[in-house]
């Protein structure tokens, strides 16, 4: 496998591996709101914000490069590969308006308790099987595109955006979403 398309493959499955962790606390909050328990409305925000900064402004393009490319060098491997970018259109909408409606909810709009959690939950579990397919799928017909010396080329001004979060640095405005990761890392290890 060639080094660049090993680097990017490391790079969206790490990127997955840290959307998954936000999952998880999304799913959780969502749980306290199901119950009719009191989320923490500006975390679910939080959380929402940086899918829709990161995942959808960088990742996702990412992942829309290696498909052109693999289309390019092999049409062969990318038989029902058409769902990749309706996918990502609609992990951002769907994003969006969850985060415009956790917002709402932190500004104390009331909001429809049981559609709010449906809406979470539905872009959870969205979001968590189009991440498995990739893994299981298009990543590995990424691999035999580059076990034959294809190499990937990714924009320059995409490959040098740098993760907010989970980064070197953590931008400022994650800086209360990044401790609450680091506080759930910590109960889950001592668990």
């Amino acid at each position: 496998m060639s080094d660049d398309v090993a680097t990017i493959l490391g790079e969206l499955q790490q990127d997955h591996r840290n959307m998954s962790l936000l999952l998880d606390l999304l799913e959780s909050e969502c749980n306290r709101l199901y119950h009719d328990e009191t989320p923490d409305f500006e975390l679910l925000h939080d959380i929402m914000q940086y899918m829709t900064v990161y995942p959808d402004a960088v990742h996702h393009p990412k992942e829309d490069r290696l498909y052109a490319e693999l289309k390019a060098a092999r049409p062969d491997l990318t038989a029902g590969f058409q769902r990749i970018a309706i996918d990502h259109i609609s992990i951002a909408e769907s994003g969006r308006r969850l985060r415009d409606d956790f917002a709402s909810a932190e500004s104390g709009t009331a909001v429809y308790r049981k559609s709010l959690v449906a809406d979470a939950l539905r872009y959870v579990n969205s979001l968590r099987s189009h991440m498995q397919w990739e893994e299981l799928d298009l990543f590995r017909r990424c691999r035999q595109m580059a076990a034959q010396g294809h190499r990937l080329i990714v924009d320059a001004d995409v490959a040098s955006v740098r993760d907010p979060l989970f980064g070197k640095d953590v931008h400022s405005s994650y800086d209360r979403l990044f401790q609450r990761i680091k506080g759930a890392k910590g109960e889950k290890s001592s668990a």
